[in-house]
């Protein structure tokens, strides 16, 4: 039987089960993630967040999604991290380094009353090119490219932030879209290798922007930190807003700054932590026993 002490935390609704590796690990954490993540016989999340050691950072990041697969980078995960580590007295740094397999990424915490309120993540430099996305398209970037998916044509532009994301502007309310039917449709085409975060966005005015966002490995979320930074990225390239914006998503705001001078994106949001507790996981769970959702074909 595995056993072992939890926090649950959100940012801004993207909820984590988050544990405290740095003097013991997690064995098999994909199966691990899909057994916390299931809401009716789990704790309940969007994944798993791992806090581990590391040898070039004060700390790192491992991160698994609802159904097991491995995460390059979560925003709001990784904010959660930051106030998880300060809180809980791992360190006393207002400002740290934290290893992902998206890069080292810089954090600098707001403290209120000796605990974390908000946090400043460098989320580094976003990526255009089609082939480190990666995304299968003949020109060297894909933006405002049409593509056709379940029948109807999409423009689209592609970004990463250490993870690929898909992102369309429409004048359709995003907040009527069908993004249980069409998410999965966009995570699993031919165009993304490795599957795809999928946004859906629109232009308030040249500062907000409202988005929901289906992410690969987790369905749809309230947000997605990364999400954000590549739709504010995505905007500014097109020409839609100006490089600093507020992100609304359902589950609050994210200010998103695309420094372009120096190439990078910054993003600052706030970190919740819900409750702590002890979970048993039988033996006799297998990895296969609970579904957290099926892509229609």
């Amino acid at each position: 039987m595995t056993s072992f002490d939890f926090t649950k935390m959100h940012g801004i609704g993207n909820d984590y089960v988050y544990v405290d590796c740095t003097k013991r690990d997690i064995e098999d954490p994909a199966s691990v993630a899909r057994f916390v993540s299931d809401r009716h016989f789990g704790i309940g999340s969007d994944g798993l967040i791992l806090i581990k050691n590391s040898s070039t950072c004060d700390f790192k990041m491992d991160m698994y999604n609802a159904d097991g697969s491995r995460g390059e980078m979560c925003g709001n995960g990784i904010r959660c991290v930051a106030k998880y580590v300060y809180d809980n007295h791992l360190t006393d740094k207002t400002e740290i380094s934290v290893e992902t397999l998206a890069g080292v990424k810089t954090l600098l915490l707001t403290v209120k009353d000796s605990r974390v309120d908000s946090v400043l993540v460098d989320m580094g430099r976003p990526v255009l090119d089609s082939r480190r996305i990666p995304v299968t398209f003949p020109k060297d970037q894909m933006v405002n490219e049409p593509m056709e998916v379940d029948g109807n044509i999409f423009r689209v532009t592609c970004v990463s932030m250490g993870n690929p994301h898909c992102v369309i502007f429409t004048d359709e309310d995003v907040r009527t879209i069908d993004l249980p039917h069409i998410g999965p449709l966009f995570e699993n085409h031919p165009t993304f290798p490795q599957r795809i975060n999928t946004e859906f966005a629109n232009i308030l005015d040249r500062k907000n922007i409202r988005m929901r966002v289906w992410e690969r490995g987790s369905g749809e979320t309230l947000a997605c930190g990364t999400g954000a930074c590549a739709t504010a990225v995505a905007a500014a390239v097109n020409g839609l807003t100006d490089d600093q914006v507020t992100i609304h998503l359902l589950g609050g705001d994210l200010m998103v700054h695309y420094d372009r001078e120096k190439d990078t994106v910054l993003m600052r949001g706030s970190a919740t932590t819900v409750f702590t507790g002890h979970i048993e996981i039988p033996d006799s769970f297998e990895k296969d026993d609970v579904k957290i959702y099926e892509p229609k074909k």
